[in-house]
């Protein structure tokens, strides 16, 4: 006779603890709260990261692809790494509230000296605490991106059907949100970092995250706060290890059964998934499990326990088919920028400043979206939010794709212009070609995130484990991130093939963007979207959404 549950104690960090302080009366208004303090978060990164390019080339002489690279390792180390431990230290010790508030310190205290940098240090020794100042911001960032999100979406409760619905919009909302935070910083903060001084442009957003600051700590007695249960990752592990220990016993024939732990009422039981049935052995009570009076963690899992390690295992291929999304999304603050400042710039604007257009498209766009496209297709599909998420997210790879051609077509024109005129070799010239012809690949950059960038936000929130909702975050962060790395590395790929071993000029080699290939680059970051497009369908196609057992023993997508 096998075993009940109740043989084996529930152990207090098996219990997924999501216990709100006092009950919520309108989670919208925390949500709306905390997504006010992302704004100003955002108009600080964006306020450092929008012309960062320019001021790599232009005060500290950096050639253009080598600020394109350390751009692009300093965008990835902020997205890729620092959020991963951020999102771990939030769900396993700190909790999201308080993860939030130490690393706004850290931030600003990131932004104090990045000011000072370019105001009281000699350009001679300038560099080296710059670019101290630009990591430990990224130490503040990545405690505190992948918890705000993750922070305002608790709020809504989702055992209640208007609020699980709410939430969905809300996603859209807060892109929004802080796609407008973006694009304020990137009209007056880029324009004061040019026509003013770089320790204005860097003040304002030290300023901004000052603010955010006293803002969140204002509210802190209305917030619904999650409990950190400890670490996940012990968790994944202890199915892994109880795995490969009885990978030789069946269900059937050797198990007396499978160890279906009691878990905590207020959160919902996974169902069990014919995926990755290796993992199911980790569940089995074998003859050791039953000859003890308390249960072996690193021998027998519950089925809650497995399925969430299935959760991480599914949602890895469609983390690795976004890493060119970062990639595209990544060039308007590099290559962009330096050909917007090759053209007629009419007023004078700032090249930077024209990623305002992807600013203004994510805000208009994602309106749409979910004010007429989501009622639209919800009549058609019946889905709740008019489309997967899943779908949202390849519409915006084939964005990429399509963002990229128009890339590499218009640069294509740029230099036959300049060849034209004779500025081949003067790449200080101006291009007689007006800077609104870069209007298009900025546009349809901001339609690809409001498909797949905040199509993966709700997507690896949703699907993720709940004890593991900042992982969550830091999953969609980190793709952009590797994404940035992933950059980094094909610009040096393409310099190294393109070069001939040093005896021909690569494609982006140099200051001079009239005598390099910009366009080959961006066919081949085309080609590889592409390429990523395909597999991502393949995935897409196979992937199962998160289960929730319901009391009827049926299953339920979440």
């Amino acid at each position: 006779m096998a075993p009940s549950a109740a043989a084996f104690p529930v152990a207090q960090q098996d219990i997924n603890a999501s216990i709100p302080t006092k009950p919520r009366k309108n989670s919208w208004r925390s949500a709306i709260f905390i997504i006010f303090v992302e704004m100003a978060e955002r108009f600080a990164f964006f306020g450092v990261t929008g012309n960062l390019v320019n001021y790599l080339n232009n005060v500290l002489g950096m050639t253009i692809s080598s600020a394109a690279k350390s751009f692009n390792v300093w965008l990835g180390v902020s997205t890729a790494v620092f959020p991963v431990l951020g999102a771990f230290i939030a769900d396993s010790y700190l909790g999201r509230f308080k993860t939030i508030l130490y690393s706004s310190i850290i931030y600003l205290v990131g932004l104090v000296l990045l000011t000072v940098s370019v105001s009281a240090i000699s350009l001679v020794h300038r560099k080296p605490v710059f670019f101290l100042a630009l990591y430990i911001l990224s130490v503040g960032q990545g405690g505190h991106k992948p918890c705000v999100q993750t922070f305002a979406a608790d709020q809504f409760d989702e055992s209640v059907p208007e609020e699980k619905l709410a939430k969905s919009s809300f996603f859209n909302w807060y892109y929004l949100g802080v796609s407008l935070g973006a694009t304020l910083a990137i009209v007056f903060v880029i324009y004061a970092q040019e026509n003013i001084g770089w320790a204005i442009g860097f003040g304002m957003p030290l300023i901004a995250i000052a603010g955010s600051l006293f803002i969140f700590l204002i509210g802190q007695k209305t917030y619904k706060r999650a409990v950190p249960v400890g670490s996940p990752f012990t968790k994944f592990m202890q199915v892994l290890v109880a795995a490969v220990r009885k990978r030789h016993v069946s269900e059937v024939h050797d198990g007396r059964g499978v160890c279906y732990q009691d878990v905590d009422r207020t959160a919902p039981a996974l169902a069990r998934t014919n995926q990755f049935k290796f993992l199911d052995k980790a569940m089995i009570i074998d003859e050791i499990d039953a000859s003890r009076q308390t249960r072996n963690e690193w021998r027998l899992c519950s089925v809650n326990q497995v399925e969430e390690v299935k959760l991480i295992f599914r949602l890895f291929p469609v983390w690795i088919s976004c890493f060119m999304i970062g990639v595209v999304i990544g060039q308007q603050s590099t290559y962009f920028t330096k050909q917007g400042s090759t053209m007629v710039r009419h007023f004078k604007i700032p090249p930077a400043t024209l990623q305002v257009v992807s600013g203004f498209t994510i805000l208009t766009a994602g309106a749409i979206y979910d004010c007429f496209f989501v009622p639209v297709a919800r009549k058609w599909t019946k889905h709740p939010s008019g489309i997967t998420m899943l779908q949202r997210m390849g519409i915006g790879i084939f964005i990429c794709v399509i963002s990229m051609v128009v890339a590499a077509l218009v640069e294509s024109k740029r230099v036959g212009i300049a060849r034209k005129h004779g500025l081949m070799d003067t790449p200080k010239s101006v291009v007689p070609m007006a800077i609104w012809w870069l209007v298009p690949q900025y546009m349809l950059c901001g339609l690809a995130d409001v498909f797949a960038v905040i199509g993966m936000q709700e997507f690896f929130y949703n699907q993720v484990p709940e004890v593991m909702r900042s992982m969550g975050a830091a999953f969609y962060l980190s793709a952009v991130g590797v994404g940035s790395f992933l950059s980094s590395a094909l610009i040096t790929v393409v310099q190294i093939i393109s070069s001939k071993n040093g005896k021909v000029e690569g494609w982006l080699s140099g200051n001079n963007l009239n005598r390099a290939h910009l366009d080959y680059f961006y066919w081949i970051l085309a080609g590889l979207s592409g390429l990523t497009l395909c597999f991502y369908i393949w995935v897409a196609r196979g992937f199962e959404y998160k289960k929730i057992e319901c009391k009827n023993d049926m299953a339920t997508e979440a």
